[in-house]
């Protein structure tokens, strides 16, 4: 009889790691170990970073000294970006509240000290960007433009003072329209019975508004005895 011994070497224990989930346009490494030699399948090398286009299962094929073979399979997720909007441009009057409002992420961040969804008052025409996070943690940016359009330098006058019974004249400059208040039309003489202060809304051609006043003093008409 002939005694023959048979070595069963285990199995290497090949590990290729935790499943990732990344954002597209991300790289990320693959990184197996528990053997001398890993061969990745889809072209991936062991801890060399690559960029995947879609979601896939990679494979790592491990060959220990004994010439055993084992294998362990990863999942990277390659999430999609959010589809981030700013929202139309918007063109306002200076001095005009402005809401801007970011739809297609779960958070946004905006330039220039704007929070989302609530009112300021820009100062100056300026692009803001939005920076939008998803619930995977992916981000995406979008752009809007607020243009703001300059007030008319409405100028409704000086002062001045008549005597009762005499007609006064208002005459606003600085835009294209005016409106004044108690029933005065710009430019035509109307006879006050007391002093009043008067208001004109000039609207520019931009339909934009400004506003300023001017007091009429009405003097009495002295009493004369003979």
């Amino acid at each position: 009889r002939t005694l023959v011994t048979v070595t069963v070497n285990a199995l290497p224990v090949v590990n290729g790691g935790n499943n990732q989930a990344i954002c597209i346009g991300q790289s990320t490494s693959l990184t197996a170990t528990g053997a001398p030699t890993l061969t990745w399948n889809n072209g991936v090398t062991n801890g060399v970073s690559f960029t995947p286009s879609v979601s896939n299962s990679y494979i790592v094929t491990g060959v220990d000294a004994n010439g055993c073979v084992n294998q362990d399979t990863v999942t990277v997720v390659v999430n999609p970006l959010p589809t981030v909007s700013a929202g139309n441009d918007q063109t306002v009057c200076l001095n005009t509240p402005v809401v801007l409002s970011a739809t297609g992420a779960s958070t946004y961040t905006w330039t220039n000290g704007v929070t989302n969804n609530t009112p300021f008052t820009p100062v100056s025409t300026n692009n803001y960007i939005v920076t939008g996070t998803d619930v995977n943690g992916c981000i995406n940016y979008d752009t809007v433009t607020v243009n703001v359009l300059p007030l008319p330098n409405v100028n409704a006058g000086q002062d001045f003072g008549i005597c009762i019974g005499n007609g006064a004249t208002l005459t606003a400059t600085g835009a294209n329209s005016y409106q004044w208040n108690n029933n005065v039309l710009n430019g035509v003489t109307f006879f006050p019975n007391t002093t009043t202060t008067y208001t004109v809304i000039g609207t520019g051609g931009n339909g934009c508004s400004a506003q300023d006043s001017i007091t009429v003093t009405v003097n009495t008409t002295p009493s004369i005895s003979l």
